[in-house]
């Protein structure tokens, strides 16, 4: 059985909302980090061996500064023109060997499984993250181009709201076919 839902393009906004939030899932334990630094700070200024205040300051603003940098680059990859096929409307085609991604009769694109990292099911749609680690791999730049690289690849998904799916039938088809594969991720993960 195939499913084959209505045409749909994912909003600019709530790409950028869906990333922003993958990003903060995956990095929020380097909040430890500044606040390590603030501690150490603290029992340094306390002891008399280091008393500053600035450092305070710096920690804040290059906390800040991390963030709005991520935050920039997720912003900028709606805006780029390499990006346009993601915010492109597709008919999604979905079968147990693969998803036909289709912008008409004769383009489209093809994604088998293996390309899947995990899926996601919240509240209004499913989040099918993409596994980009073979491409990570060959890529050939400087430390900072694959530090860049590396956490910009959780921004590559497929985002398909339930409203897309013709029936309830096929949102049941396509959890099993999830479920079957081991890619949809438990609530919390």
């Amino acid at each position: 059985m195939t499913i084959k839902t209505k045409r749909y393009a994912i909003d600019q906004k709530t790409y950028i909302n869906v990333a922003l939030k993958q990003w903060l899932r995956d990095n929020w334990k380097y909040i430890f980090i500044p606040i390590a630094f603030i501690f150490l700070n603290a029992v340094l200024g306390i002891t008399g061996i280091y008393p500053n205040i600035w450092i305070y300051v710096v920690i804040f603003l290059l906390t800040i500064l991390y963030v709005l940098f991520w935050a920039v680059q997720i912003t900028g990859i709606s805006q780029m023109e390499q990006s346009k096929p993601l915010f492109e409307k597709y008919v999604y085609e979905i079968d147990s060997r693969q998803i036909l991604m289709r912008i008409n009769a004769k383009e489209g694109g093809l994604l088998k499984w293996e390309q899947i990292k995990a899926v996601e099911k919240n509240k209004n749609a499913y989040i099918f993250y993409l596994n980009s680690e073979d491409a990570l791999r060959n890529v050939k730049a400087n430390w900072f181009a694959k530090f860049v690289t590396r956490g910009l690849s959780k921004a590559q998904f497929l985002y398909l709201p339930f409203n897309i799916f013709t029936s309830d039938h096929d949102v049941r088809f396509l959890e099993t076919i999830l479920k079957r594969k081991s890619l949809l991720l438990e609530p919390g993960n």
